[in-house]
């Protein structure tokens, strides 16, 4: 069930709780996708604790919402931000990636209902969604399905496949995320393969697309609002990042699967407090 929307400021605690677990989580292997996990620490808060409809007490309630991750290694942001919805202990953040651990470094299935797909291979999770989506229509089921793909992932052929058909079956139940970072493993994105501009393609495509800040929980409200309120076709909001965000010795450094040492970890976790404990006094 969605939760009563908390105030900005709640929000901001919330975020700030996850930017410090997801800096800690990444620091214990010394290396991980913290740049990725901190950029989208706001949407992904935004997104739990305001637009997503599930209940903490029963994961596989079927009316749910489905989120699926299809960059599935941002995963230290990803069960950060669940055991700050309180739908893991957050005593087991301290497992991540340990062997044995269901909190893999690639979200996966083995951790339960939580996770609609195990989306290791990139640009697979629209499709997945899409076969979701469509389920819900022919069988009259209102949950809504939300897809959190990143930016290079646009440039896998199936991933416009797979848009080509949402559009074409009307598929306005399901609300495509592209966390538009400007990071992929083989650099800047628009270094490897230009695509802009995102919305014109969709549009083109039968989607409605917005383009939204990605750190303005205002504007990610009005955007999510106006995808559900919009019928007979999909949603893409193009949700802009900053890598590294909330730390400014990591803002904008893009590294992919960055090495982490501790006393870097350590600065980043006094930054954050101090700030923090700043914009709220």
């Amino acid at each position: 069930m969605r939760a009563n929307r908390p105030t900005i400021s709640q929000l901001q605690d919330h975020a700030h709780a996850i930017r410090c677990n997801v800096v800690e989580m990444v620091a214990r292997n010394g290396q991980g996708y913290v740049q990725q996990g901190l950029g989208a620490t706001d949407l992904f808060t935004w997104l739990y604790f305001c637009e997503v409809n599930l209940d903490p007490a029963d994961p596989s309630w079927a009316d749910r919402d489905r989120v699926f991750l299809s960059t599935a290694h941002n995963s230290a942001v990803f069960h950060a931000t669940l055991a700050e919805r309180g739908l893991i202990d957050p005593a087991r953040l301290d497992a991540y990636t340990r062997d044995g651990s269901e909190l893999e470094i690639n979200v996966s299935e083995r951790l339960g209902p939580l996770v609609e797909a195990t989306c290791g291979s990139l640009g697979q999770g629209l499709s997945v969604a899409i076969g979701q989506a469509q389920s819900a229509k022919r069988r009259g089921q209102l949950f809504r399905c939300y897809v959190i793909l990143g930016d290079g992932e646009l440039q896998e052929g199936q991933t416009w496949e797979a848009a080509m058909y949402a559009a074409g079956n009307r598929l306005d139940n399901l609300c495509l995320i592209v966390d538009v970072n400007n990071l992929q493993v083989e650099g800047e994105t628009d270094r490897v393969v230009p695509m802009e501009p995102i919305d014109e393609k969709f549009r083109a495509f039968g989607w409605s697309a917005l383009t939204v800040d990605g750190h303005d929980f205002g504007a990610l409200g009005n955007a999510f609002e106006t995808a559900r309120n919009t019928g007979d076709r999909p949603t893409v909001l193009l949700v802009r990042t900053l890598v590294g965000k909330g730390v400014p010795f990591l803002e904008n450094r893009m590294s992919h699967n960055m090495v982490l040492p501790r006393d870097v970890a350590d600065d980043a976790l006094e930054y954050l407090i101090s700030q923090h404990a700043s914009d709220v006094s």
